[in-house]
């Protein structure tokens, strides 16, 4: 379940890497998962995005420069990649022990 959890926040910045309005004001900001050791812990990532010149976009700033959100979609990809890797690793120790009790059973 906490692999899960690390799974659906980089799935959430993918969403959200072109949001420029967010409910509570400026662009989506990027969450990142932290394991607690008792639990799973969502907390924004401060850093600021890029800038991005485009007067036309109507979360333009007077100079004409649009906030960006601080995701970097590659970045998020190797993410989920390492949270998968280690999710699928998890089930195959999952089954290994499964298997392992079935057997003692047998004897």
């Amino acid at each position: 379940s906490i692999q899960q959890r690390f799974i659906e926040t980089i799935s959430a910045n993918i969403a959200n890497a072109d949001v420029t309005r967010t409910p509570e004001g400026g662009p989506y900001q990027r969450q990142v998962a932290v394991n607690t050791g008792s639990g799973v812990s969502i907390v924004k990532d401060g850093s600021q995005g890029r800038m991005v010149y485009d007067p036309g976009h109507p979360d333009a700033d007077a100079t004409g420069y649009v906030h960006m959100p601080n995701v970097d979609v590659a970045t998020e990809m190797v993410d989920l990649m390492v949270a998968r890797r280690m999710h699928e690793a998890n089930a195959t120790v999952f089954q290994a022990a499964k298997g392992m009790l079935r057997r003692a059973l047998d004897i």
